[in-house]
């Protein structure tokens, strides 16, 4: 996980590394960036912490780490805090107090700097102009924006624009090309493996380390195209039908790759396990992978055979033509895919809003288990792809291993179905 420094003399806080060397007597240091810029720091123009991945601590606690996952899904985009608290059971008030004391920031305070923070990379990777830059890092407005954009970096949209190095910029034939972040280590070919084990036959292939899949934005079809970049990221080519939001798929491609949890404290604990342990030091950099698409999860759970996932695809999908790489629809929603007799049950129980998958927490696993055709395994491999801890979709119970298993069951998972390299 990145810690920021922040320099009281100067004002401005820096990602590790930088080459600043303030006093020690005035440094205070951060685990967000947004918590640096709520207590009133920019941030630093030669090392730009904006580009760094900022992770939230693994120890927090899960009522955190799920109003994060919500809040990058979107839901404060149209409502506030009251709306995000109601999701969880917990009123406004409860809610900020947990994030100021866990985070350092105000559920809004950490919205608006990851929209500002992907607003910056926008303006430096892409040739987008600056009112779609907005819309696409989520902002209502233009003057919402430049507001939020002024606050966080102290300089306008293309004041930023132009201070963009050479080499920031990223051009590709055809799509939008995005760099997804993390911190070391992270094994892009363990996690690739992962994903053409799990691959959805006519919706996701991978090709020379390559991840494709179809998706569909608001009923327009749309291709992701996800691969290693560098030491620390991974490049995101999107071929969208529109810019609007665009901050939204990024988010959602981080998050399926495993780029949203940084698991240091599971990691650590693991490590003396005799069975995980040696799983870890081999492959240190595995994630728990998350989901594009959380009912695609729970079909693919639900229905393990690569042969009827692709008549199921093919029969009820939406075709999108033209793609290659095997990629030939999108997949079916709840509400088609309730009249298939093999997930009926399923597809039925999430369209009429019985089971809500959002994050992967012990509700979601026991509603799962109710019902007709979902095993407890399925449950849980379903709960470990939407963020849940402490899943455990293999054999046995693993009760030693509590409270990381969704990150132990990775291990054994990639250890079984991918060759180490």
């Amino acid at each position: 996980m990145t810690t920021y420094s922040a320099v009281r003399t100067t004002g401005i806080y820096c990602r590790p590394g930088c080459g600043a060397k303030p006093l020690a007597e005035n440094v205070r240091t951060f685990e967000l960036a947004a918590a640096a810029e709520a207590a009133g720091y920019r941030a630093c123009l030669r090392c730009r912490p904006y580009r760094v991945a900022g992770t939230i601590a693994d120890d927090a606690p899960e009522l955190v780490c799920r109003a994060v996952q919500l809040i990058i899904a979107g839901v404060l985009d149209e409502s506030g805090e009251a709306a995000l608290g109601a999701r969880l059971g917990l009123s406004a008030r409860h809610l900020r107090r947990m994030f100021q004391e866990h985070l350092g920031v105000t559920p809004d305070q950490f919205a608006r700097s990851r929209r500002a923070h992907f607003a910056r990379r926008l303006l430096d990777d892409t040739d987008l102009g600056i009112a779609d830059v907005a819309f696409a890092s989520g902002f209502g407005s233009l003057r919402q924006f430049n507001r939020a954009i002024r606050e966080v970096f102290r300089a306008t949209p293309r004041e930023l624009r132009d201070r963009r190095r050479r080499t920031d910029r990223l051009v590709a034939d055809g799509g939008l090309v995005l760099r997804l972040p993390y911190n070391p280590p992270y094994d892009w070919d363990a996690m690739a493996g992962f994903l053409a084990d799990h691959a959805i036959p006519g919706v996701e292939s991978v090709e020379d380390g390559i991840y494709r899949r179809t998706i569909s934005l608001d009923g327009d079809p749309g291709l992701l195209e996800i691969g290693p970049g560098g030491p620390d990221h991974l490049l995101l080519t999107a071929h969208l039908p529109y810019w609007e939001g665009v901050i939204h798929v990024a988010e959602r491609a981080a998050a399926l790759v495993g780029l949203q949890s940084e698991p240091l404290l599971a990691r650590t604990l693991l490590a003396e396990d005799p069975t995980i342990g040696p799983l870890i030091a081999e492959r240190p950099g595995i994630r728990v992978l998350g989901a594009w698409g959380p009912f695609e999860v729970a079909v693919q759970a639900v229905v393990r055979d690569h042969d009827v996932l692709h008549k199921l695809v093919t029969t009820y999908g939406v075709p999108v033509p033209g793609l290659g790489h095997g990629l030939t629809h999108a997949f079916p929603s709840a509400e088609v895919l309730a009249a298939a007799e093999l997930v009926g049950p399923l597809a039925q129980a999430v369209a009429q809003g019985n089971i809500k998958l959002d994050v992967g927490d012990d509700t979601l696993i026991r509603s799962l288990e109710a019902v007709p055709g979902v095993s407890r395994k399925a449950a849980h491999h379903v709960a470990m792809r939407l963020g849940a801890r402490d899943a455990w979709p293999l054999d046995g119970a693993a009760e030693d291993l509590r409270p990381w298993r969704s990150l132990a069951a990775m291990h054994i998972m990639v250890a079984r179905g991918a060759p180490a390299t």
